[in-house]
Order: C-alpha cells, then structure tokens, then sequence
C-alpha cells in the first residue's frame, strides 16, 4: 500500500489539524506506517526535530499521532507572519529570509511546487501512507494559480480530498456545497466527499441533510465527529481563547492543596508558542488566562512573557498599556515572573535589533542582567539539562543571542530573586521540572497550592491523541476511508457549476 489522502477545510479551523491526527492515529492503530504531510504552514506555532528544522508544531503533533519521529519532509514550507503583509519564508527547516504576501504569492509560492511535491514523494516512499492536511480553504479562487498546499498538490500528487466543515460555526451544508461549486472540473474531480465536524445533537436529525447534499453533489458523508471538549491540541491558526478567558479549555481537576495557583499570560502581539503555557493548565489547580490590562496581573502568583516574533513590537506594546510598568513593579516587589524566548528577552537590559525590527539598540525592562544582539542566523536546537533539581529538555527558536551577566544560572538564561527568564521552550513539559518549580512560585506567592505527583504531560497528550482516534474509529465510515486512502476519489463525480472563474 502507497496510499494517500487530503484533508481540506470550507475554512480555516474547521478542525483539519485535528482530523488528520485522528485519521493517523487509527490508522496507525490498524499497523499502518502512517506520516503526516502539510506542504505549507502559516503558524508562529513552531517546534525543532532531532535534525535542527523548523517545523508547525501541528506537524509536530500529528507526527506523535504517527507514532513517528517529526522530519522537515512533513512541512517543507512554513511561514511566519511578522506583521500584517510579511512573512519569514522557512524553507525544509531553515529561514530563507523575509517576504510580502504580494512577492510571495507572485511567483515564489509556485516555484516551490516541486519542492513539496519531491518532498511528498520520499515520504510515500517510505511509509505505507501519508495524510496530508491543507490550509484555509480549498476554494480561495484568487490564490488558485499558484496554490501548493491544497488543490495544486492534490492535482499534482493525484491525492483524493476530503472536505471537513464546522457545524458549530454554522451554515455548514452551503460550505460544502459552495466549496466543490468554486472548484474547477479537474479540481472537483479529486474531491470525494465530506466530513461533520463539532456535531450537537441528534445524527438522524442531520441525515436528512445529509442525503440531499449527496443527491446535490454526489458526493458522500465519511462521517459526523461529535463536540467533544478539549482537543484543540498544537494548533495553528490562532490562540482558541478570547482575551481575559481561560486558555483552551484548562483542566477542571481540584487542586491538591488548599489553594488554586492563578498565571497570567501577557498576550503581546505575534505571540509564538503559547502552547508552553499548556502544560501549566493540565495541573490541577492551577488556573491560566491570557491578559492584556497591568489590572489584570494585580491577583496573579505567576505572570508568564510568552515569545514572540516581534520582541521589539511586543515591548512597545508592553510599554503602551502599562502592563512594563506592572511587570517591573511586580519583579521588584519579588512576584513572580517567567520571561520565555522573546518575553526573556524584552525583561534585560537592552537589545541590538538589526534583523527583526531593524530598530537598532532598544531598552528592555531591565529586569534581568541580559544584553541581546539579534544575529542572521537563527538558532534551532533541543537542547536538555538540568535546573531546580530536576532534568527539562527544551527547544530553542530565536535569532536573538542574549550575553547573561549577572543572577543566578537557569537554564541557559538567569533568575535574579523572583523573575526567571530562558529561550526554552517547551521546558514546562519536563514533569519533574515544572513541578519544582511550580512549588518555587507557590513558595513565593503564599499559596498553599501542591503540584499533584502524578500529573503526566506526555501521557495526557497520549490520551488526547488516543481521543482524535477513537472519534474517527467511532464516528467515521473506516472501511469507505480506508478505500478512498488505498484507491483515490472514485470515478465519475459530477461537476457541480459554475465551477471556478476563468
């Protein structure tokens, strides 16, 4: 079996992420060497493979899905937005440099084609089958001539598709009719069917739906995957919270001790990586928000600086509303603050930025006695040691090298008195480590709060997947997919007009 399938979306967050780890991890289940394929990412969320590549760490995730190591070959090309028109251009895990949406979509785009498709290729090579996930929408008529995540390499690689829609958002059958409807003839051909997702209710109050949609198209249901809390796992199209919300959905588990321990994320803008904070929401008790008001951080015991792709922009941020002003009263006042990669980096001294903003020396926060000098090249690394007493194993993503001269040693960046800052990511992941130092803050807050012993990140990861799997066993026709995985969309679908413009 070499087989191969396209998740596409009528839009972005129609869970397509999500249902391409599921659809890998039951097939990885059955005894499928399965891999994951995303041609072309847009995410500041990012993770480092063994190797030293930059990949989405929905790629990442849905690797783990595999039961896999994550490689680049899985997402050749990442962009990630530095502003609301540029991007930096990662190419098989390294940046290749800075580009406008117009310059990227002009030519660039489509000159990468046999890049993703040679990439495909090997991956197919391998593995007995390879689920490929696309991005926003199929039926982006204006992008269509250069396309090579959705449409451009189901054509070229000869990948059936599978549409997924929403039906919480709502309007969910003219998503899908309207989707195929926008497709070319050859387009439509390659798109087999659909996919329910995030159903409420009653299925048989749906089927009626169902059936005239096929007698609209000609084009089947796979399945109807039900609501289910708490699956928004690595993604990467956006934070899935609202301001002054719970992140995700955090963990409803009572704490062990007497007492929650409260963390406020700082949402500064072109935040990287908010997944670190994931980790500190599966505790029990422990409880985290995004902010973005200093009056915000006046009843939290930790005050975490997420990274950023725009250290410089999140400072002036910072700065306007206030929350510089909270977060240096708050460190000199021996509350505790966590600085991670960019957020490290705004609380030293100052900052030599000729790369990222371009804005020359800045001043930081001066929390901590750190100089950063933006370099070129950007360091990718996995790193692992030891802090609090404990091993942590990390990854690092930052053009920024931080010259540490002075507090205490952590990780590779410093503590002075209450505040910690460090470019690794992914740190609070290391159990032992994250329940150290959550006692640390603890300590230092007066909470009565105690880490649980027993909390497993990885394991809990290992149940969401599990999860994404079980809903595809359950709630999708597996034979029909395994047929549409193995044989390709079937023959003679019709065309459904108007088709796509000229």
């Amino acid at each position: 079996m070499s087989g191969g399938l396209l998740v596409a979306g009528t839009t972005s967050d129609a869970g397509k992420s999500v249902v391409t780890a599921g659809i890998c991890r039951w097939l990885v289940r059955q005894g499928v060497k399965v891999a994951p394929f995303k041609a072309q990412n847009m995410s500041l969320n990012s993770f480092v493979t063994r190797e030293g590549a930059e990949i989405g760490r929905a790629q990442a995730m849905q690797a783990q899905a595999c039961r896999v190591e994550p490689t680049a070959l899985m997402n050749p090309v990442l962009l990630k937005p530095g502003g609301e028109q540029s991007s930096q251009v990662v190419l098989l895990g390294k940046p290749v440099g800075e580009m406008s949406a117009r310059g990227y979509h002009g030519g660039r785009q489509q000159r990468l084609l046999g890049t993703v498709l040679d990439c495909l290729e090997q991956l197919r090579g391998t593995y007995d089958a390879v689920i490929c996930e696309g991005a926003g929408s199929p039926a982006e008529i204006n992008l269509r001539r250069t396309d090579i995540v959705n449409m451009g390499i189901a054509r070229n690689a000869g990948l059936p598709v599978l549409v997924v829609g929403d039906i919480d958002r709502g309007g969910v059958f003219a998503s899908f009719f309207g989707t195929v409807a926008l497709l070319s003839r050859e387009d439509q051909e390659c798109v087999a069917g659909f996919l329910v997702n995030k159903f409420r209710g009653d299925v048989s109050l749906l089927e009626p739906g169902l059936d005239m949609l096929h007698g609209l198209t000609g084009r089947r249901t796979y399945g109807v995957l039900p609501f289910r809390h708490g699956l928004g796992i690595d993604e990467e199209d956006g934070l899935r919270v609202s301001l002054r919300g719970t992140v995700r959905e955090s963990n409803v588990a009572p704490p062990v001790g007497e007492d929650v321990l409260r963390v406020a994320v700082c949402a500064v803008p072109l935040m990287s990586n908010f997944t670190d904070v994931d980790a500190l929401a599966a505790e029990p008790g422990v409880v985290v928000r995004f902010v973005d008001r200093p009056e915000e951080l006046a009843d939290a015991d930790l005050v975490v600086v997420p990274g950023t792709r725009g250290t410089v922009r999140a400072l002036d941020w910072l700065r306007e509303r206030g929350l510089a002003d909270a977060l240096v009263r708050r460190a000199a006042e021996q509350r505790p603050v966590l600085g991670v990669c960019g957020g490290f980096q705004l609380l030293g001294e100052h900052i030599e930025d000729d790369v990222e903003s371009r804005r020359g020396h800045v001043y930081g926060l001066g929390i901590l006695p750190v100089r950063v000098r933006f370099a070129r090249e950007k360091t990718l690394t996995r790193p692992a040691g030891e802090a609090l007493g404990e091993r942590v194993e990390g990854y690092e993503i930052h053009h920024g090298v931080a010259d540490v001269t002075g507090g205490e040693a952590f990780l590779d960046g410093c503590r002075v008195g209450q505040t910690w800052g460090t470019h690794w990511h992914g740190s609070l992941e290391s159990d032992g480590f994250r329940r150290a130092f959550l006692r640390e803050v603890a300590a230092a807050a007066g909470r009565r709060f105690v880490p649980a012993p027993d909390t497993s990140f990885a394991a809990l990861r290992e149940e969401q997947l599990d999860r994404l799997g079980d809903l595809i066993e359950q709630h999708a026709d597996t034979d029909a997919l395994w047929r549409l995985i193995e044989s390709g969309a079937p023959q003679g679908l019709p065309f459904i007009p108007p088709g796509a413009p000229a």
